[in-house]
């Protein structure tokens, strides 16, 4: 008996040194966080990534919903995930992601293949009270699945701010217009956004409260050749972080006007 019980003893300090080794080792292949992917800070300021720093994409053809397949644009350090649910025909999106930004982008996207002109909008909401402050849930027309590409962006932050965003050219800078609200409307997150695409000329639309879809601020002007991407995203802006988007209501149409 006394040698069944030390035999026992000895076996789970084997499993449990075992499974420590097995964790250290982990610990030691996951990969670092660079310093310009950290977000920013009181102490801290994200910078652009090097400019030839690129990280292919993890992308499955599997149909979800209205979308043809997903992808880990720029294949963040932990990997994205999404479902939908028939019955209430949301999406939840899982991911993280140091930006969609600068140059490049990390985050996981829902896509259709498209030509021509679109219209896509959704009701975008965050289950978790504590996320990041950038995060992102955004409306994405991109020209292929690269974590450079050119796209058009139209996205809802975990602060409320809306912005209108777009690389245009692989590889460049990213510029935007940024719509904040104030007065009663300050910390208010929009029910609905929405871009729609007619030939090159790319809007911003939004639903503050639940009134109807209108147009916020100027369009801009991207060209994208056929076929190009277009679908729904979130970024955590945290990098080794995920956190959680859901999306509403959504349509997607192959013509413009057909935002509400």
């Amino acid at each position: 008996m006394i040698l069944i019980r030390v035999y026992s003893a000895l076996l789970i300090a084997m499993i449990a040194t075992g499974s420590e080794c097995i964790y250290a080792q982990a610990e030691a292949t996951k990969p670092a966080v660079p310093d310009w992917a950290q977000p920013g800070s009181p102490t801290h300021k994200q910078v652009p990534p090097p400019p030839d720093f690129h990280r292919p994409g993890r992308n499955y053809d599997t149909p979800i919903g209205l979308f043809q397949g997903q992808s880990d644009i720029g294949a963040a350090l932990v990997p994205g995930s999404a479902s939908y649910d028939p019955s209430t025909k949301q999406y939840t999106i899982n991911s993280a992601g140091y930006n969609v930004w600068y140059s490049r982008d990390e985050f996981r996207y829902l896509w259709r293949r498209m030509s021509g002109d679109v219209s896509l909008a959704a009701d975008p909401t965050f289950p978790n009270p504590s996320g990041y402050g950038d995060r992102k849930a955004m409306l994405v027309i991109r020209q292929s699945l690269e974590d450079d590409s050119k796209e058009a962006v139209v996205a809802e932050h975990g602060t409320g701010m809306i912005h209108l965003a777009q690389r245009p050219e692989a590889n460049a800078l990213m510029t935007d217009q940024e719509f904040r609200f104030g007065g009663t409307l300050a910390k208010v997150m929009a029910k609905r956004i929405g871009i729609e695409k007619h030939g090159d000329v790319i809007a911003l639309f939004v639903s503050v409260d639940g009134e109807a879809m209108h147009q916020f601020g100027p369009p801009i002007t991207l060209h994208f050749d056929d076929p190009f991407y277009a679908g729904i995203g979130f970024c955590s802006h945290l990098p080794d972080k995920s956190d959680t988007a859901v999306f509403s209501n959504v349509i997607l149409g192959n013509s413009p006007g057909e935002v509400h």
